[in-house]
C-alpha cells in the first residue's frame, strides 16, 4: 500500500479521525487482526456475533497501527458509517494514485477462475512486479483488499472477480476499469442465485463491459456464451480454446499417467509446448487464457508458456499426494459445482490406478444450485459411476448423488463416517478423489487421510 497518513484516509473516504491523526499506514489492510503486519490498517465490521472492534489491540500487537471501522478504538481509527463503502472508496483511491504504468487485469469464469489466476500471477510476475488475488478472495471486500496492497513498484495487478447477483461484476469494475478482462466460461455455479444460466453469462459479461477504454477482452472460443461477449467490446479481442478459431489455441492433448496434460499453444505467428505440473485435462484450457492474457499484457508466448509450466495453485485445488499405505489422493475439497465436480472426475478417471487399485470418488453437497440441486446432485451420481469404481456421497444434501451412481454408491452420513469408511477400506494403489462446496468442509476428510 502507498504511504497514507490517517488524516488522509479519513479525507478520502470521509470520515472522522479518533487519536493521532499523523499516524501513517504504510502496509496492506486486514479484516483478520491476526495477519496485521507492520504499519498496517485493521478494517473492523460489526457483524451478527463477533464485533471487529474487540479485536483492535490484538491487530495493534500484531502490527497494524491505525483502524478503520464505525466506532473509536484504543488505536488511531477513521470512523465511518459503512467500513465497506470506506474500504472500496479508498482501494479506489490508491489505484488510481499508481494507474500510470499499472496494467490491471480482471478475471470471472463459473470454475477454474483461481487456477487460472494463480498460472496468469506466474506469467506476469516473471515480466514486473505483479500483485494478485490471494487464494479466492474475490468478492466485495476481497478485491479492495487486493488493490490495497498494490504500490509504487507494482506493474500488473491481477484482479479474480466472482458474483452471487447481477452487478456484483459491475461494482467491482467501478472501483477500477479493468486493462484486461478474461471470460474463462459460463456454467452453473450459483444457479440458485441467479435463476438461470442466461443471468449468470450478463453477470460475466460486465467485466467486458466495464474495461477501460481500449482493453483488450479475452474470452473463451470453445463456450458460446462467452464469444458472444465479443460484440460488447470495440476493443481487440483475443480468444483462446481448441477452436479453430482461437488465437490461442490448444492443440495435441495429451495425458501422463497422473493426469497432467501437456499440449501445444499456437498463435498465429508461433507454438510452444507446454507440460504442466498440475492434475486434469481442464488445466490446458485454463493454461490458454492465462497465456492469452500474458499476450495481451505484453509477455512473449514463448515466456508465458514456460511461466506456466512452473505455476502452482492455491490449496485444496487438485492436490495429489501419497498417501501412507501406497494410496493417493487427490484433494479438491475447496468447492465445486457441477461442471467442476466433472472435470475433478475426469481427472480420477485419467490416474494409473497400480497394482489393481480403485477409483474413489468422495463427494459432498454442491451448494446455491436453488430448484435444480436434486437433478444436478443425481447427473453428477450417475457421471461419476461411469468414472470411479466407488461412489462414496457424504451427508444428507449428497444424497441424490448416491442415487446416480447406483450400485457404485456408499452413502454416509457425515464426514466422520466418511473418513472411517476410508480408512476400513482404501488400500494400496487406490486413488481418492474428495470434492465438495466450501460449506460441506470436505477438506477435513482429506486432512483425516493426511
Amino acid at each position: 500500500m502507498i504511504p497514507l497518513s490517517v488524516k488522509e484516509i479519513a479525507a478520502v473516504v470521509g470520515g472522522t479521525v479518533e487519536g493521532d491523526g499523523a499516524v501513517t499506514v504504510t502496509a496492506p489492510a486486514v479484516l483478520d487482526g491476526r495477519r496485521a503486519e507492520p504499519g498496517g490498517l485493521f478494517v473492523a465490521f460489526t457483524g451478527e456475533h463477533v464485533d471487529g472492534h474487540d479485536y483492535a489491540v490484538q491487530a495493534g500487537q500484531a502490527g497494524a497501527v491505525a483502524v478503520l471501522g464505525s466506532r473509536p478504538t484504543p488505536l488511531p481509527t477513521v470512523v465511518v458509517d459503512d467500513p465497506r463503502a470506506a474500504l472500496q472508496l479508498l482501494a479506489a483511491h490508491v489505484v488510481a494514485r499508481l494507474r500510470e504504468g499499472l496494467t490491471v487485469v480482471g478475471l470471472t469464469g463459473s470454475q477454474g477462475k483461481t487456477g487460472t489466476k494463480d498460472m496468469l500471477t506466474a506469467v506476469l510476475s516473471g515480466a514486473a512486479p505483479t500483485i494478485a488475488t490471494m487464494g479466492s478472495f474475490n468478492n466485495e471486500l476481497g478485491v479492495p483488499l487486493t488493490m490495497l496492497r498494490a504500490d509504487e513498484a507494482t506493474r500488473f495487478l491481477v484482479l479474480e472477480m466472482g458474483a452471487r447477483h447481477v452487478g456484483d461484476i459491475a461494482a467491482l469494475t467501478g472501483l477500477v476499469a479493468p486493462d484486461i478482462a478474461v471470460v474463462l466460461n459460463v456454467g452453473v455455479a450459483h444457479l440458485g442465485e441467479f435463476g438461470s444460466r442466461g443471468a449468470i453469462a450478463q453477470a460475466k459479461s460486465e467485466l467486458v463491459r466495464g474495461l477501460a477504454p481500449g482493453g483488450t477482452a479475452v474470452l473463451n472460443a470453445d463456450d458460446p456464451r462467452v464469444i458472444a461477449m465479443r460484440s460488447l467490446t470495440d476493443g481487440p479481442v483475443l480468444a483462446f480454446g481448441r477452436a479453430e478459431h482461437a488465437d490461442v489455441q490448444v492443440l495435441y492433448l495429451t495425458l501422463d499417467r497422473l493426469s497432467r496434460p501437456s499440449f501445444t499453444l499456437r498463435t498465429a505467428d508461433a507454438s510452444a509446448l507446454v507440460t504442466l505440473p498440475l492434475v486434469g485435462a481442464h488445466q490446458a484450457l485454463n493454461a490458454a487464457a492465462a497465456v492469452a492474457a500474458g499476450l495481451a499484457a505484453g509477455v512473449p508466448l514463448e515466456v508465458a508458456a514456460a511461466a506456466v509450466a512452473t505455476a502452482s495453485l492455491s490449496k485444496w485445488r487438485m492436490e495429489l499426494r501419497d498417501l501412507d499405505g501406497g494410496a493417493r489422493l487427490l484433494n479438491d475439497s475447496y468447492n465445486a459445482n457441477p461442471d467442476s465436480t466433472r472435470a475433478a472426475l475426469d481427472a480420477l478417471a485419467a490416474i494409473e490406478a497400480v497394482d489393481g487399485g480403485r477409483r474413489i470418488a468422495v463427494l459432498g453437497e454442491m451448494l446455491e444450485l436453488g430448484a435444480a440441486g436434486e437433478v444436478e446432485h443425481r447427473a453428477v451420481g450417475s457421471y461419476a459411476a461411469g468414472r470411479a469404481d466407488i461412489v462414496v456421497a457424504v451427508g444428507a444434501g449428497a444424497r441424490p448423488i448416491a442415487d446416480g451412481a447406483g450400485g457404485k454408491a456408499v452413502a454416509v452420513q457425515d464426514n466422520s463416517a466418511a473418513v472411517d469408511w476410508l480408512r476400513g477400506h482404501l488400500g494400496a494403489g487406490d486413488v481418492v478423489l474428495v470434492k465438495a462446496s466450501r460449506g460441506a468442509r470436505l477438506d477435513e476428510v482429506a486432512d483425516a487421510l493426511t
